[in-house]
């Protein structure tokens, strides 16, 4: 499809604390709008202090997709979202409103935006011998066998992150090629929706002012009861430390400290610590994106600035 014929969808992306979510409701206010969630932690339910999810006020003033479609026991990849982002905007733009997609999870974008076709599906196969490898020797002995083919993936990941480090190697040895190469792949557009994405980035002039703004969030939400909400899912008894959903940033530092493996000052630390290096990643996604529309989050206006930016997306489709 040429490209000037494709409908153009605002994605407004940023690290966690840059103000996405002020600006994707002060947009709404002004135009008929749904907004599509771009983040891995929203799909599960019953996370949601955590998660700085949007309060139920807020999604019934604006309808909001792919939060809490989860339960935490439950897995949820990029390309379940991909299928699931194509059918909502669908829907909303049936609708007569404009499909707004906000949110941080960077390989959620890059798998709507290129499509997943570089990285192979799940292979039982190899994941049972992996997970054999491990149950005889550990995870750790597995995340020294990823250092030796792809280094780059290793050194940011925990040596217990099972998970991931079964998925790494999973890859290497389907493809024979480090994942974190296939990831790095040049920039492709998927040709196969009929949209074209149009990301606009908060993004801070100043890391230090994000950095401040994750200190003081964080502390918020250990007010608001996060502890008492880690508490209430470890209380269910299905869930463990391994899942996708409790290694969300803050989750896992939180099953720490209510394992009593460290204090409360540690697990606030560490917490804060581990939602910058969240940023930091995000920011580098972010960086490896020449096309994107940057909005400085440290100014005064940057919410403003943001909605001007999405309305100027959205009118590109009312041109003859």
């Amino acid at each position: 499809m040429n490209e000037s014929h494709r409908i153009a969808v605002a994605c407004l992306l940023g690290p966690t604390a840059s103000g996405k979510t002020a600006a994707a409701l002060a947009f709404a206010a002004r135009h008929a709008t749904e907004i599509v969630s771009v983040d891995s932690a929203l799909v599960y339910r019953g996370m949601d202090i955590g998660t700085a999810k949007p309060t139920l006020a807020e999604r019934a003033g604006v309808p909001h997709h792919l939060i809490d479609v989860r339960d935490p026991t439950e897995a949820y990849s990029a390309a379940d979202f991909r299928a699931d982002a194509l059918h909502a905007i669908g829907e909303i733009l049936a609708r007569g409103h404009a499909p707004l997609l906000v949110g941080g999870t960077m390989l959620y974008y890059k798998a709507l935006t290129q499509g997943l076709n570089d990285l192979p599906s799940a292979d039982a196969e190899v994941r049972a011998t992996l997970e054999a490898d491990a149950a005889r020797d550990g995870w750790p002995a597995l995340h020294a066998r990823l250092a030796g083919v792809d280094a780059a993936t290793a050194s940011r990941l925990a040596p217990n992150d099972a998970q991931r480090i079964q998925r790494a190697l999973e890859v290497f040895m389907l493809t024979g090629q480090p994942m974190s190469v296939l990831l790095a792949a040049p920039e492709r557009k998927d040709e196969s929706t009929p949209y074209r994405f149009v990301p606009i980035a908060l993004e801070p002039s100043d890391r230090a002012v994000l950095h401040a703004r994750i200190e003081q969030r964080f502390d918020a939400m250990l007010a608001a009861g996060f502890i008492d909400e880690v508490r209430g899912l470890r209380a269910r008894g299905d869930l463990d430390p391994n899942l996708p959903s409790m290694r969300c940033v803050g989750y896992r530092q939180a099953w720490e400290y209510l394992d009593g493996a460290i204090d409360y000052a540690t697990m606030r630390d560490k917490g804060v610590f581990a939602t910058r290096q969240l940023c930091k990643r995000q920011l580098t996604w972010l960086r490896s994106m020449p096309e994107r529309i940057v909005i400085d989050c440290c100014a005064p206006d940057a919410t403003e600035e943001a909605v001007r930016a999405l309305e100027a997306v959205i009118a590109q489709n009312e041109r003859p």
